[in-house]
């Protein structure tokens, strides 16, 4: 299945190694361009990430919920390649490129769950770009339905401009693609949240 959202994985022993470091709604966690030394975990929070083409627009790639990790690529003390913005007030992890190397020593098991990471990164890259071959509903459709899946719940914590980053539609289409869907009755749209109502219409569009 298609998904932008990031694979759990279980990180919470290996906390304590880490550097906590809170940051209000709409900071930079790290920015595309700057050096970066590490890597984080959110421990609480929502995160997006998001990369700017030659021409500054504005394409994003997935969201982070807590348990996941973000900015593994800077693990090589490079430039990051992406943007990462809290959408809500966040609670992260630091690790440095010295101290994770230090942890994989002492924890072996670590070199597992950490490549697991990665290489689901591969594939949110890849499911990313399969979108395009889908319709503008389709698009919306599988963005929404992996929301359900993700978080558990049929509230969207995604603006409309944050769906329309996501999938690479225009506002317009998306507002106009969600209009049609709160008249039919599949989603419901109160004070600009939106609610899903027929998951399984979703899931069938989706195929």
């Amino acid at each position: 299945m298609v998904t932008v959202y990031e694979e759990v994985f279980h990180w919470e022993d290996y906390l304590k190694y880490g550097t906590r470091q809170f940051f209000r709604k709409k900071e930079y966690i790290y920015q595309q361009g700057n050096c970066g030394e590490g890597f984080y975990y959110l421990h609480k929070g929502l995160v997006r990430i998001v990369t700017e083409t030659a021409t500054g627009k504005e394409n994003m790639l997935n969201i982070v919920i807590p348990n996941q990790l973000l900015g593994v690529q800077s693990l090589d003390q490079k430039t990051h390649f992406t943007t990462a913005i809290a959408v809500k007030d966040s609670v992260v992890y630091h690790f440095s490129a010295d101290e994770f190397r230090k942890l994989m020593i002492a924890h072996p098991e670590l070199f597992k769950l950490f490549s697991k990471s990665v290489i689901h990164k591969m594939k949110i890259l890849l499911d990313r770009i399969n979108l395009n071959a889908l319709t503008s509903e389709q698009k919306l459709a599988v963005l929404l339905h992996n929301i359900c899946d993700e978080f558990k719940s049929y509230e969207i914590p995604l603006s409309q401009h944050d769906l329309a980053c996501c999938t690479g539609l225009t506002r317009i289409t998306v507002y106009k693609v969600l209009k049609e869907w709160q008249d039919a009755g599949i989603i419901e749209i109160d004070k600009r949240k939106y609610f899903i109502k027929k998951p399984d219409f979703l899931r069938n569009l989706v195929g």
